[in-house]
């Protein structure tokens, strides 16, 4: 009984645990939208009220929406006018006391972890961690620079070490380059192992080959 029981739940979790991440996105979605049905209905007269109550009762509008909107930012920001908008308001949010700090640590962050140029989570690699002989997954975010290089022997490496099961959380560690093993799986394989605690290995079969660390 204990191993059927296992079994179905097996089964039935990964599909629980996603109906579940999507509903509650989709409930994140719809206040968002929801908000700003509200923050329209103040501005508008009166008389276009009625009609906006009717898209209260869409399902799906919020995500239609947030893609639509997320699509003609995109268009809107890769051509010079965009970009030039996009400067001006960066130096806006830049001005505004409090705002400014964390506006600009979370774009740096933003534009290194999805910058098509940069090394941020391109590479899977082992480390010794908490203490020397014991090894666990980390990701290659680039090499240190400014002030803290300066004090650091060359040629080390700057990687984050996820927490499991919940990667968004972890430890920003600088070590040198020969106490890095690089790995061949990719990021999400590596990610789907640390997330699952060991038990989802990827397959010898589907690891690509390594690239090469990013050096100084």
């Amino acid at each position: 009984m204990k191993k059927f029981l296992i079994a179905g739940l097996l089964v039935w979790l990964p599909l629980a645990i996603t109906v579940w991440v999507l509903g509650w996105l989709l409930s994140v979605l719809d206040g968002v939208f929801l908000s700003l049905l509200s923050l329209t209905q103040a501005v508008l007269p009166a008389s276009m009220h009625e009609a906006i109550e009717q898209w209260r009762q869409v399902p799906g509008l919020a995500v239609l929406v947030l893609g639509v909107g997320l699509l003609l930012t995109g268009i809107f920001v890769t051509n010079i006018f965009g970009q030039w908008w996009v400067r001006q308001w960066d130096r806006l949010m830049n001005q505004i006391p409090i705002v400014k700090s964390i506006y600009s640590s979370v774009k740096q962050v933003s534009d290194t972890l999805f910058s098509s140029n940069g090394n941020a989570f391109r590479e899977a690699v082992l480390v010794q961690y908490p203490r020397a002989g014991a090894w666990t997954i980390a990701f290659v975010t680039g090499a240190p620079g400014g002030e803290v290089a300066t004090k650091l022997p060359p040629d080390m490496l700057s990687v984050y070490v996820p927490t499991t099961p919940n990667p968004t959380s972890g430890f920003f560690l600088m070590l040198p380059r020969a106490d890095v093993i690089e790995l061949q799986m990719s990021v999400d394989e590596a990610l789907k192992y640390v997330i699952s605690m060991g038990v989802v290995v990827p397959p010898a079969s589907l690891i690509p080959p390594a690239p090469a660390l990013p050096r100084n």
